[in-house]
């Protein structure tokens, strides 16, 4: 696989440049961060990283001659997280002089979230959030999944070629680009050093949170209720760490872009809705990992029932993906009334548009796997405009009044 995919939040960074003075790319470790700010940056100035010991160094000694190493053009700085005090030196030469793209950054770890830098960055940066591959990446195809719905499209005109089992091995591959470049047991490991160098390295140097050698096994528990509601005291049980410490663990996974949450949307449906929100892991395929199961795995007669989940957590994953570059840019959430009615995902515009998304981990469709999408449409008249269960089979079918199943791959290739 070539590890140069051109990437589709390109687009976003470069108009960012063009009328604001930092830009920032963020994302996971090993989701493509360096190479894409390395392309964009290429013509524009210079590139470090302070993942280079001298240059970090250098950064760590005097902070405001390194950020004003040059006196036009973009200085790129990979891993900026690295030295918070970097930042704080780039907001003072950027209230001295406010050119728009003087600093593309990097950062494994959401610098809005570090308070040694979000007032620093505040009015004065643009972020730009960078996951691992799409599979519309992969395939060379820009993804119109989410416009198309939120216009009113239901895709009926696409059909799919994948079987179940192509379905999970996309599933469990997830987007790396380090992790898809190797197979079997060379994925595995990866994964395996992945979690550790996290946990050893990227973690302390961002948190004082004591016992940080629980975070693979807060990940594990995470994964083994992936894309639902977990509540804290469940993520505790077994890590001997307090219920009441849990969200400090949780905020920080989601710092450094491991996990994510998807809050709750209510809309005043029901007086009983939940307000608790879903945990996915980020990439569905370290979920994968660490519950241990692959694609073979997930047949039908061997352990199929994580397939369900890890399946909801990818198409989480590829939405949150494609946000980047929507036009629409509505809301992500999902929806449970205590009374039964649940929506997998939630879509809504800012001018109140909504669509529903349900996820089935089967090859069939039948009336039932409509019903919560079908009291959504009915609650909320002409501003839901349209709702589909994506499911492992390969027909679209259309089920009604702006409902619709379709396969997968809709998903990607819409």
């Amino acid at each position: 696989m070539d590890r140069l995919l051109p990437r589709h939040a390109s687009d976003a960074v470069e108009v960012a440049l063009t009328d604001t003075p930092i830009v920032v790319i963020q994302g996971a470790r090993q989701v493509g961060k360096s190479t894409l700010a390395a392309d964009v940056g290429r013509d524009r100035g210079r590139f470090v990283t302070l993942d280079d010991p001298a240059e970090l160094a250098a950064a760590a000694a005097d902070p405001t001659s390194y950020v004003d190493q040059l006196t036009g053009g973009c200085l790129v700085i990979d891993e900026v997280q690295r030295v918070p005090d970097l930042v704080l030196a780039v907001k003072a030469s950027v209230d001295r002089n406010r050119r728009p793209g003087r600093f593309l950054l990097t950062g494994s770890a959401n610098l809005l979230r570090l308070a040694t830098t979000h007032d620093s960055l505040a009015g004065r940066a643009e972020s730009v959030e960078l996951y691992g591959f799409s599979q519309g990446e992969l395939e060379g195809h820009r993804e119109r999944f989410i416009d198309r719905l939120m216009d009113g499209d239901l895709l009926l005109g696409h059909s799919g070629q994948l079987s179940r089992a192509d379905y999970l091995e996309r599933v469990c591959a997830g987007g790396y680009p380090e992790a898809l470049a190797r197979d079997g047991a060379r994925r595995t490991r990866w994964f395996d050093e992945y979690v550790l160098r996290i946990t050893e390295r990227d973690a302390p140097e961002l948190s004082n949170l004591r016992r940080l050698q629980e975070l693979p096994q807060l990940l594990r528990s995470i994964a083994a209720h992936n894309a639902s509601e977990v509540a804290t005291a469940t993520l505790a049980r077994g890590l001997h760490l307090h219920e009441t410490t849990v969200p400090e663990y949780l905020a920080l996974l989601e710092t450094i872009y491991l996990v994510r949450r998807v809050p709750a949307w209510s809309n005043n449906l029901s007086r009983r809705i939940t307000r608790r929100p879903k945990i996915a892991l980020v990439d569905c395929g370290l979920a994968a990992r660490l519950v241990n199961v692959d694609a073979t795995g997930l047949a039908a007669d061997m352990n199929p029932s994580p397939a369900g989940m890890l399946t909801e957590g990818f198409v989480l994953s590829e939405l949150r993906k494609q946000l980047a570059w929507s036009e629409t840019v509505p809301a992500m959430f999902h929806f449970r009334d205590r009374n039964g009615p649940e929506v997998d995902v939630i879509l809504e515009s800012s001018d109140g548009r909504v669509v529903g998304v349900e996820v089935k981990a089967s090859a069939t469709l039948g009336r039932a796997d409509f019903r919560w999408l079908e009291l959504l449409r009915d609650k909320l008249g002409r501003r839901f405009v349209g709702g589909v269960v994506l499911y492992l089979g390969n027909s679209p079918h259309a089920w009604g009044d702006r409902l619709a199943g379709l396969p997968l791959s809709a998903l990607w290739r819409a």
